[in-house]
């Protein structure tokens, strides 16, 4: 997707974007990522047709996890490492994000990553239905005024995509140190009845499940003070 300069304020946007593009500029090597890796890993998205998403990853990966605006790549790297027979895409429009993502790869030598540089929406769009076995969506832009509430990626346009693309019974998995976002998708994901939130106490969304890698993201709210919210629901 092109870099959009629309003014959040407008109501007639095309589509919300969700995160930021820009960030510091890139040192030598960092460049060299981007130039010579990236493309390797770089996920072909076929306006034209559906991707298939056995044919991502050779071998073919019947499971297929997406992680939406990975931020650093802590935690995507992490659940790669961990499940190296399953595939994964990571989605960031942040180019040092990316960067951040690659070195991970590199360092730990994963072939089951692949990358889009750009809206998450774009490739949940083209995947087919039912493909999905987990969608991860981890310290998102939280909007905090009220008028950019339409701006959050919770909210029923991209939830209705990540239900349509996640396979009945697999996981969607939310986490936020923002009061105002965790109040926000309490409330947009309680009025839903095609997820079902996956607890019955207040630890099981307090406490960071053993399979969920800690991002910088998490560490530097920590440090702040903040709480942290950890929503698992199932797709019904």
């Amino acid at each position: 997707m092109s870099e959009r300069k629309s003014d959040p304020d407008r109501e007639d946007s095309e589509r919300a974007f969700f995160g930021r593009r820009k960030g510091h500029k890139l040192r030598q090597h960092q460049a060299e990522l981007i130039d010579h890796l990236l493309p390797r890993l770089a996920l072909a998205i076929d306006r034209e047709a559906p991707a298939d998403a056995r044919e991502i990853f050779a071998p073919a990966a019947d499971d297929l996890r997406l992680e939406i605006g990975f931020g650093g790549g802590e935690h995507l790297a992490g659940q790669a490492a961990m499940r190296l027979g399953h595939g994964f895409i990571g989605c960031e429009p942040f180019l040092n994000g990316v960067v951040g993502a690659l070195n991970h790869i590199r360092d730990d030598k994963l072939a089951n990553i692949r990358l889009h540089m750009g809206d998450a929406l774009e490739v949940l769009e083209r995947l087919p239905d039912a493909s999905l076995s987990r969608v991860y969506l981890l310290h998102p832009d939280p909007w905090r005024k009220a008028r950019h509430a339409k701006r959050r990626m919770v909210n029923d346009g991209p939830l209705d995509l990540i239900a349509a693309k996640l396979k009945p019974g697999c996981e969607f998995r939310l986490g936020t140190d923002d009061p105002t976002y965790c109040r926000w998708s309490m409330m947009v994901m309680n009025r839903r009845c095609d997820f079902e939130w996956q607890a019955s106490k207040a630890a099981d969304f307090l406490t960071r499940p053993a399979d969920w890698p800690e991002t910088r993201y998490e560490r530097k709210a920590r440090r702040q003070g903040h709480e942290v919210w950890y929503f698992r629901y199932l797709r019904v």
